[in-house]
């Protein structure tokens, strides 16, 4: 069982930068590929960015690519997401998912365990 806790989310002017953690309190934290996925009102849920195992290989949207960095720590079982030149459009709940193995894709369906998720106010 993996269980994942989001923070770092809060309030920031446009063009501002915001740090997400996603900590895990399972054990093998590193066997497991994590995506960032978030969920703005009236909206689904998205993909964000997605990270694997040894962190050596990473995913992002079009619409965070070159904005947003993940990256992750296994020693401290925290995966980041350093989110920068924040737009109000990125305005949303942020969650971490992750999912067994070391391939990372974009469906939500393919991660098994979800955060609570944090949420994140781009004011323009």
């Amino acid at each position: 069982q993996v269980q994942l806790v989001e923070s770092g989310g809060g309030l920031v002017q446009a063009g501002g930068s915001l740090r997400l953690s996603c900590a895990s309190s399972g054990r093998a934290f590193s066997t497991y590929s994590v995506g960032w996925f978030r969920q703005a009102p009236g909206k689904e849920r998205e993909f964000v960015a997605a990270i694997t195992q040894s962190g050596g290989t990473t995913r992002y949207a079009d619409s965070v690519k070159v904005r947003f960095t993940i990256s992750r720590d296994n020693a401290k079982n925290t995966v980041y997401l350093q989110m920068n030149s924040l737009k109000p459009e990125d305005t949303a709940v942020y969650y971490c998912a992750a999912s067994p193995g070391n391939s990372i894709g974009t469906n939500s369906d393919r991660y098994h365990y979800w955060g609570q998720g944090t949420q994140v106010t781009v004011s323009s």
